[in-house]
């Protein structure tokens, strides 16, 4: 009885979340927002996430050549990135294999949805979150710009 008449009488920690808004870490995870100028349709998000939440359609276009007496190239156009976020289980596979920089961590975790139906977020709702995606944190003040983690540095 003591201990419970010992914290009654002190006032909650708790927060009142949805008029207080949670301080959170500088890296949380929230949503993963698409940078689709960067995509290139590689695959290699789609084909290393465990749950397989990832789904990508995307054509071939020709471009012409740039100088005369060049030759066409061919370039992957995206016509469909979604990722269910019912399935997702955010281990953020799918951000670090990306080559390109077309996907990040939004600390936005407000997309809660009362159909399961909705967490299917199409490519333009994904890069609706691009606004939210933080800064990359600032050099270390102490780092040597000249090393490089490569076999170059070994000699």
């Amino acid at each position: 009885m003591a201990t419970t008449a010992k914290t009654a009488m002190r006032p909650a920690d708790t927060q009142h979340y949805p008029d207080e808004k949670p301080a959170l870490p500088p890296r949380s995870r929230g949503v993963i927002a698409l940078q689709a100028d960067n995509c290139t349709s590689c695959m290699l998000c789609a084909r290393e996430c465990p749950d397989w939440c990832i789904y990508i359609d995307s054509h071939k276009e020709t471009i012409p050549p740039a100088t005369e007496g060049g030759r066409a190239r061919q370039q992957n156009v995206l016509d469909r990135f979604a990722i269910d976020f019912s399935l997702c289980m955010y281990c953020g596979i799918c951000i670090e294999v990306c080559p390109f920089d077309a996907l990040f961590w939004s600390p936005e975790f407000e997309y809660a949805e009362t159909d399961i139906r909705d967490l299917l977020h199409e490519k333009d709702r994904l890069g609706e979150w691009m606004a939210t995606v933080p800064p990359p944190a600032a050099i270390d003040p102490g780092a040597d710009l000249t090393k490089t983690d490569g076999p170059e540095a070994d000699s």
